[in-house]
């Protein structure tokens, strides 16, 4: 009797550690959950959304203009940012007169409104060159953003992944979709 209780509780915990191990080998290299912070992202995500950010594909890929990415805040221990990929490397970026101007092209971003005011380090009207394995990353929401226009180029190894579907709230579910560009 001691035996078989022994060997019930023995299955037991051997289930509970595989689960665990399954969970900790997903969260660290496929997938994690983050919660939005703020109204950067606005319209597209509200604060307090939940977005699942996979972490396999910049593995294998690099970036593209409009994905939406999480990274590690440049500016603030033990943080993550949620921005979108505005610039890529070896392209110009400047913001000039309300807009983001792109390899001298006006960047038609269908999800902002045209209202992209200079900062510390990408100032109006001065153009600059994103340096490889970097990307110029900025909030939808460009008044209440604080991004590339304020603290440079996000490094290609502070990327931890890309947003993929918003899952919170029940009501907003939806996929992740990179927007078209006319440019």
């Amino acid at each position: 009797m001691v035996k078989h209780a022994v060997a019930v509780i023995f299955d037991f915990l051997q289930t509970i550690v595989l689960a665990a191990a399954m969970f900790v080998i997903i969260y660290l290299f496929v997938g994690q959950p983050h919660i939005v912070k703020g109204a950067s992202m606005e319209p597209a995500f509200l604060n307090s959304d939940y977005i699942l950010t996979e972490k396999v594909s910049y593995k294998f890929n690099q970036p593209e203009r409009g994905d939406i990415i999480v990274f590690e805040a440049p500016n603030r221990q033990n943080a993550d940012y949620i921005k979108r990929v505005v610039g890529l490397p070896g392209e110009t970026v400047m913001v000039k007169e309300g807009s983001v101007y792109v390899n001298g092209e006006l960047l038609n971003e269908s999800y902002e409104p045209n209202n992209t005011d200079p900062a510390q380090f990408l100032k109006e009207g001065k153009e600059i060159v994103v340096p490889e394995d970097t990307y110029i990353v900025m909030g939808d929401n460009r008044p209440h953003s604080s991004d590339s226009r304020e603290f440079g180029p996000v490094s290609i190894e502070s990327i931890i992944g890309r947003a993929i579907i918003r899952y919170w709230p029940f009501g907003r579910i939806t996929q992740i979709a990179r927007p078209l560009f006319e440019q």
